[in-house]
């Protein structure tokens, strides 16, 4: 059973008279949304399906916490950013100057991105929903047990607690009605009139009417649980920095059912996505990021879906765009094969199947083969196209075009060790180093170059014929040395296409004109 099936079989077990599952994520649009928040929605969204897989009803709400502040200025934007520090993501100005605000800028971005997966939620946006007053009734309950959230902020906390501090404390912060900024203290909150009184490093001193107030926001460990009771949540996702033991999911847990009175949802923690070679943690702020823009020129939809699919949550894993691209695309290649009618273990099956959302899961031609051919016939995707028929595949001209992009893209940006071409002169230096047995493969591989074409097939059996031995490992071992030798020969390093597309690509003759020496 796949992961995402085991957590709903346990939602449906915890709450069996529920007819809608709430299934949450949530994201600060701080800057560029990056891999590692994706694996966030990726996690929500595949047990949303499997809920749904089980004839249930289920919501998949992510919401935008876009009334958070703006904190720093993230590489890449106008260092003058900083003037803005203080102020709701939606009023800083769009660093493209073609949307509303800077939160939605990183936000129509990310929902393209989510379309282009198949990924449906409803998108909620905090700032819309704190400003409708739909969350009053949350605020002013935390305002009248402020005293006693303090405590249990404490409880999780090395300090020493302070009776000035406690009677001091107000779990809301207030955005300065004059300067926008929250760099506001409050003073006061009088249960009867519910009022509130701030000032602000500004100037301004003002009172607020809390029921009528929309410029208020929870802090965020007050802020999280207040959400899972209004939107009756009963999953959510959330990084391993939220999930130790004195972490947000335990406070907030602590909160919900003290303050709020419900209990916390089903809490499943996920590890941390890394770029394959570094150790830091994926940052929209420090630029040091994959987003899925990035990845979805060189992968499809669903192959990306499978890899966050196979892996479990609290995995973690790296992601390359280096010859890991090709192992990945062939990993998944043999499981689509698998899936439409050979076996697969059921944990395998259904991530194919979470991976099909994104509507990829037509007959395509193989990455590797495509990335292969492009440079051998210097990217005439015409010839490409021919030769990949000729082998007998079949495809969409809108499947063609998409992997011969991402192929080309990915060979120029990330693979330019593998844009080769074919030796204009015969390598005698290096035919005369090899040994006697070697040369005499060389020697058979021509005479099938020079015989009468055969099928791909049958071609590339003879190609193994010629030093098979009785001994499978040596077999093995006789193969690598042997299209080595032939690469190099041909192309003038190690690795290359199969033989049949090399035969095809370069022409049986010039291939001759370089190997029979």
């Amino acid at each position: 059973m796949h992961w995402s099936e085991k957590i709903a079989a346990r939602l449906i077990a915890e709450h069996p008279q529920r007819e809608t599952f709430v299934c949450a994520s949530g994201i600060s649009p701080s800057g560029q949304v990056h891999i590692g928040n994706f694996r966030e929605v990726a996690t929500t969204w595949f047990v949303a399906e499997a809920l749904r897989k089980q004839g249930k009803q289920a919501r998949f709400i992510f919401s935008w916490d876009d009334y958070d502040r703006f904190r720093k200025v993230p590489a890449g934007i106008d260092p003058g950013y900083a003037q803005y520090i203080g102020l709701p993501y939606t009023q800083v100005p769009c660093p493209c100057g073609h949307h509303a605000s800077y939160a939605e800028h990183y936000e129509r971005e990310f929902e393209a991105a989510l379309a282009v997966f198949g990924i449906t939620p409803e998108f909620i946006y905090q700032s819309r929903e704190y400003r409708s007053g739909r969350y009053t009734h949350g605020i002013l309950r935390a305002l009248s047990a402020r005293q006693e959230i303090y405590d249990i902020l404490m409880d999780y906390k090395t300090g020493e607690r302070s009776a000035e501090e406690r009677e001091a404390y107000y779990p809301v912060n207030v955005y300065c009605e004059r300067c926008g900024k929250d760099t506001t203290t409050v003073h006061a909150f009088d249960e009867e009139s519910l009022n509130l009184i701030y000032s602000c490093t500004c100037g301004c001193y003002n009172t607020l009417h809390v029921p009528q107030a929309g410029n208020l926001k929870l802090q965020w460990k007050i802020d999280w649980p207040m959400r899972w009771g209004v939107e009756e949540v009963v999953f959510e996702p959330g990084g391993r920095d939220h999930s130790t033991a004195n972490g947000s999911y335990a406070i907030a847990s602590v909160i919900a059912e003290r303050i709020f009175g419900h209990a916390p949802p089903v809490y499943e923690p996920y590890d941390f996505i890394s770029i394959k070679g570094s150790y830091a943690k994926m940052s929209s702020s420090s630029g040091h990021n994959y987003t899925p823009d990035d990845l979805l020129k060189i992968y499809a939809p669903g192959n990306i879906l499978f890899l966050f699919a196979k892996y479990q949550p609290a995995a973690a894993f790296t992601v390359g765009l280096d010859d890991d691209v090709l192992r990945n695309y062939l990993e998944y290649e043999r499981y689509l094969k698998s899936y439409a009618g050979g076996p697969l273990q059921d944990d395998l099956r259904t991530a194919v199947e979470l991976s099909l959302s994104a509507g990829n899961g037509g007959s395509t031609p193989a990455f590797g083969q495509v990335a292969a051919l492009l440079p051998l016939v210097n990217f005439d995707l015409d010839l490409t196209r021919e030769l990949l028929e000729r082998s007998g595949d079949s495809f969409s001209e809108e499947s063609f075009q998409a992997v011969t992009a991402r192929a080309g893209y990915w060979l120029r940006h990330w693979a330019p060790h593998k844009l080769i071409t074919v030796n204009g002169q015969p390598d005698r230096v290096l035919f005369a180093s090899l040994d006697a047995e070697m040369q005499g493969w060389l020697k058979e591989l021509c005479g099938l170059l020079s015989a009468e074409p055969m099928p791909e097939g049958e071609l590339m059996a003879a190609v193994y014929d010629i030093c098979r031995v009785e001994d499978a490992r040596v077999s093995k071992q006789n193969h690598k040395r042997f299209f080595s030798v032939i690469y190099q020969l041909v192309l003038g390093q190690t690795e290359g296409p199969r033989i049949p597309l090399l035969v095809q690509a370069v022409g049986a003759q010039r291939l001759l004109a370089l190997l029979d020496l």
